[in-house]
């Protein structure tokens, strides 16, 4: 089995969205989400940049339980949460199901969220990236440690970070290995060990 792994530069929740009991990701990323190699049971890992200050740490990792599509997403009533409301706090201003055909003509409808333009203008450049994903990938089995990310064994780096923000396979033996040391090192499935990295912005 494939499993991913690739650099994230910016932290706002959103892409994951880890709120609710459900770490989510519905936006950007396409290419992993469309990847004919992703499997149910497949781990997406993100890691950590130069930007963000914390190169070879892990951010997140989350295994893909589920895939939706982005109308039944909108539609189910597992995720009403996750629908933006901007004037809402931190976790519902950065809400990621924001896609959904109108039923009649089948016209996509981005919703006013951070992935618009002011005013709740559609922003085609997201909407276009966005939607060729494809798939909403759906995990309730995954860590998140945002701002409190942790070191990656030094054993495992190449194998599981990519030098650039792209996607990057990893094999099944380091994948495993990774998530054995997680366990060894007691961290706890679905739990949320910091805050996003870039809601700093919003307490400058």
């Amino acid at each position: 089995m494939k499993h991913f792994t690739y650099k994230i530069d910016h932290d706002f929740g959103l892409a994951p969205n880890p709120f609710w009991g459900y770490c989510t990701l519905a936006i950007c990323k396409s290419s992993i989400r469309r990847n004919k190699n992703l499997n149910i049971g497949s781990w997406v890992f993100g890691t950590g940049s130069v930007k963000l200050k914390n190169l070879h740490k892990l951010i997140y990792a989350m295994r893909v339980d589920e895939t939706l599509t982005f109308n039944e997403y909108w539609n189910d009533p597992r995720f009403p949460h996750k629908k933006p409301i901007l004037n809402g706090s931190l976790p519902q201003l950065y809400g990621d199901n924001v896609y959904h055909q109108d039923p009649t003509t089948g016209i996509w409808i981005q919703e006013d969220s951070a992935h618009s333009l002011a005013n709740g203008l559609v922003n085609q450049k997201h909407l276009d990236r966005d939607i060729s994903g494809k798939n909403v990938l759906i995990s309730q089995n995954f860590y998140y440690f945002g701002d409190h990310a942790v070191d990656i064994p030094q054993y495992l780096i190449e194998s599981t970070c990519t030098n650039s923000r792209d996607k990057q396979f990893v094999e099944e033996e380091p994948a495993t290995q990774l998530l054995l040391w997680l366990e060894q090192e007691g961290y706890n499935k679905n739990y949320l060990y910091g805050n996003p990295i870039s809601w700093k912005q919003h307490t400058k």
